[in-house]
C-alpha cells in the first residue's frame, strides 16, 4: 500500500494511511524538520512552501505558508501537543484560507511495517460541517502529490 487511502469515520474524523519504503525515523523526521518539509509538503506541481516553521516539541509552534506562484496561497498555523520520537506526533492545526478554519486535532503514527513504515493520520474536526469543508478544499489531491514526492526523497 504505497497509495494513499482516505476514509471518514463517524461525523468528525478523517483517517489517512500510506506506506513508505523507509524506516519510521526517516518518515518522522520528514514530518517534523522544517528544512525537509519544505522539499516535499507543498501539494500539486506548481506550488511551493516558502515559509516553514516547525518547533517540534510540546508547545512548539507550527507555521507553513504555501504559494501557487501566481499571487495565490494560504497558510497553516498550529501547535505541537505531544511528540514521541519516530512513532507519534499529536498537534492542532488550522488553515487560513484566508479566514481560519476550526481547529483540526491530528494524531500521526509511524508504525514499522516490514522494511518500511505505515503512516496513519487521524484528524478530528469539531463537527461534520467542518470535516466536509476541509475535504472540499482538495486536500486529498495535495496529500497524494506531496506523499508521492516524499517517497522519492526517502
Amino acid at each position: 500500500m504505497n497509495q494513499l487511502t482516505l476514509e471518514t469515520e463517524g461525523d468528525k474524523h478523517v483517517v489517512v494511511k500510506r506506506r513508505f519504503a523507509a524506516p519510521p525515523e526517516a518518515v518522522y523526521r520528514a514530518h517534523t524538520e522544517a528544512e525537509i518539509m519544505q522539499k516535499w509538503l507543498f501539494g500539486p506541481d506548481g506550488w511551493t512552501m516558502p515559509v516553514c516553521i516547525s518547533e517540534a516539541r510540546p508547545g512548539g509552534q507550527l507555521r507553513c505558508e504555501w504559494s501557487d506562484g501566481k499571487g495565490g496561497g494560504f497558510y497553516l498555523t498550529g501547535e505541537y501537543i505531544e511528540l514521541v520520537p519516530f512513532s507519534r506526533i499529536v498537534h492542532v492545526e488550522r488553515m487560513h484560507l484566508p479566514d481560519p478554519t476550526p481547529d483540526n486535532h491530528v494524531e500521526t503514527t509511524f508504525t514499522p511495517d516490514g522494511d518500511g513504515t505505515l503512516l496513519t493520520l487521524r484528524m478530528t474536526l469539531p463537527d461534520a460541517e467542518a470535516r466536509t469543508a476541509m475535504l472540499a478544499t482538495g486536500m486529498e489531491e495535495g496529500m497524494e502529490a506531496s506523499y508521492a514526492r516524499l517517497e522519492t526523497m526517502l
